[in-house]
């Protein structure tokens, strides 16, 4: 109990020095790191970065879309309060002045800096990543941003270069002999250079582009990821006990010139299971070249002696299915396409400050730790030389990411009045809760007693029932939308009901569900069987229903209800 209470009293007096923080959003990233279980991915510097931090192993985003997404984490607020479920508006002209996490900090105190895709670029941030309401620095955005779909995909000398989906490339034939992650990283490096000088604390966001397709990363990273080691998940086809309106047809792959020479009958024609484990291939290889730069970020800021006061969250905007249910990409209610890693080291709580060295290179830093983990396991996780890592299953979602950081900051905000009582006057508020007593519970080993979220809220839009490319069923504009699926996840199921929706009104219909879903992750982890009308299961979807309907309030721990 002391080396809790100390590290606590550390904690505090860090934050009240200077409490830096580095936010770092990797772009469509599933769990497929090893930290998490993924025995095929090859992650060693995000795993580093793990046995410093708490791992949250059900970690849940809002709406699989990148504009939603972010918005959303962002300022702690839900797609339905935003009403956005596109890329089409801008929450501070059509809805409300919503105060932002970076925002927040900016109000506080904090250098604010963003660096490349944080917020998503275009009409959703008012095509200036919400400047400068969130940045105290203009935003940065790398200039080779411009060549993202540029045809540069040269699978053999034979072929002339196209828009692949598939692109492993030579960084010295790309324009600019460079690529935007790597950009991005050396801008991130510059601005920790710049503030290792500054007395004031920054909050640094580096949104880093890839895994996001086109998979077009440096080919000398596929010697991690040999072909055989892949296999498309099995079974490999669409569920007959699932709607057709779940469906989501992966309309942005089929634009890419490798995919269209396969010629697939829209929309229920398969990849073919050789291009599938290609496509598995290149993501987890692209995942890899990500890492790297995540390790040299990292490295930064301990070469520069302030990693021992910076707090580091890492995180995605969604997942990404890999084949699940014979579909592809985000767009989806299933676990695939809306559970994300999160992984967050606190210096004094998760990480032991005092066996940080200073300048020691990464790879040597990696080494040391490997050594002191030999043989010290606990019950949650791995004891290292370097702090205690944590590992988490209570269900948590982006939206606590704000109040978390505010928390840790200790410039706290309150969780949202019901908007039927205080229609939209909080600028400063959240639907989310502060993760900070789960971390807690887990360094005093009370993290299992510790009453948490009953379940995690997310939806997806559809024009139709049946999928279309024309309205797009991925991405259907606002005006289009005609039935929204409205999702939960609990630690054991999720359920999800599809409703007709109103774009008019932007509200559901409860009184006619068109569709249901229910899964039980505790017999069919990967949601290949749909026990929605199965009599055994029928108080179990009652009880889940009811709670999906009243909302993301009543999922609430009995401590933060008011």
């Amino acid at each position: 109990m002391f080396l809790i209470f100390y590290l606590v009293i550390s904690i505090n007096l860090c934050i009240a020095q200077k409490q830096n923080f580095l936010l770092i959003i990797i772009d469509d990233l599933r769990t497929s790191l090893g930290c998490y279980g993924d025995a095929k991915a090859y992650t060693p510097n995000i795993d580093r970065l793990a046995r410093e931090s708490a791992i949250f192993s059900q970690t849940f985003v809002q709406q699989a879309l990148c504009a939603p997404s972010r918005n959303s984490f962002l300022t702690s607020r839900r797609p339905d309060t935003l009403k956005l479920y596109d890329f089409y508006s801008y929450w501070r002209r059509d809805v409300g002045n919503f105060t932002t996490l970076p925002q927040h900090l900016k109000n506080n105190g904090y250098i604010t800096k963003s660096i490349g895709k944080v917020f998503h670029p275009g009409i959703s941030s008012n095509y200036s990543d919400d400047s400068p309401y969130s940045w105290t620095e203009i935003p940065f955005h790398p200039y080779t941003e411009r060549y993202k779909d540029a045809p540069v995909c040269q699978p053999n000398l034979r072929l002339l270069p196209a828009q692949n989906l598939i692109c492993p490339v030579q960084i010295s034939s790309m324009p600019n002999k460079t690529l935007p992650d790597i950009e991005i990283l050396k801008e991130a490096k510059r601005f920790i250079q710049d503030q290792a000088r500054s007395s004031k604390p920054f909050f640094l966001a580096v949104g880093f582009q890839k895994p996001h397709i086109p998979f077009k990363y440096p080919k000398k990273y596929l010697k991690y990821h040999p072909l055989h080691k892949f296999e498309v998940p099995t079974p490999y086809k669409w569920p007959k006990d699932i709607s057709s309106i779940a469906y989501n047809p992966w309309i942005d792959l089929r634009k890419r010139k490798d995919i269209e020479a396969l010629n697939l009958k829209f929309p229920w024609e398969k990849i073919p299971r050789s291009f599938g484990k290609l496509i598995i291939q290149s993501y987890y290889a692209t995942v890899t070249y990500i890492d790297k730069l995540i390790g040299k970020l990292i490295n930064q800021l301990e070469i520069l002696s302030i990693r021992q006061n910076t707090t580091i969250i890492l995180t995605s905007d969604h997942g990404w299915s890999l084949g699940e249910h014979a579909v592809w990409a985000k767009y989806s209610n299933f676990d695939v396409a809306l559970r994300v890693p999160l992984i967050i080291s606190i210096p004094g709580l998760t990480l032991n400050t005092k066996h940080l060295r200073k300048n020691n290179s990464l790879e040597e830093h990696f080494l040391y730790s490997k050594r002191k983990l030999k043989n010290m396991q606990s019950k949650y996780g791995i004891f290292d030389a370097l702090g205690k890592q944590i590992i988490i299953d209570s269900v948590v979602e982006l939206v606590d990411l704000f109040p978390t950081i505010a928390d840790l900051a200790n410039i706290s905000i309150p969780i949202c009045s019901n908007e039927k009582n205080f229609p939209r006057t909080e600028t400063i508020c959240s639907e989310g809760i502060s993760l900070v007593p789960l971390v807690r519970a887990a360094l005093n080993e009370e993290v299992t007693t510790l009453t948490w979220k009953k379940a995690a809220f997310g939806q997806y839009p559809r024009p139709s029932v049946e999928p279309s490319i024309n309205p797009n069923s991925d991405e259907p504009r606002l005006k289009q939308i005609k039935a929204m699926g409205y999702t939960l996840r609990s630690n054991r199921y999720r359920y999800t009901a599809w409703l007709p929706f109103k774009p008019e009104t932007k509200a559901p219909d409860w009184n006619n569900v068109i569709a249901e879903e229910l899964y039980d992750h505790e017999k069919y982890e990967s949601e290949i069987r749909n026990v929605a009308n199965s009599l055994k299961y029928e108080h179990i979807k009652k009880e889940l229903k009811i709670l999906l309907q009243r909302g993301w309030r009543s999922a609430l721990p009995e401590m933060f209800k008011y």
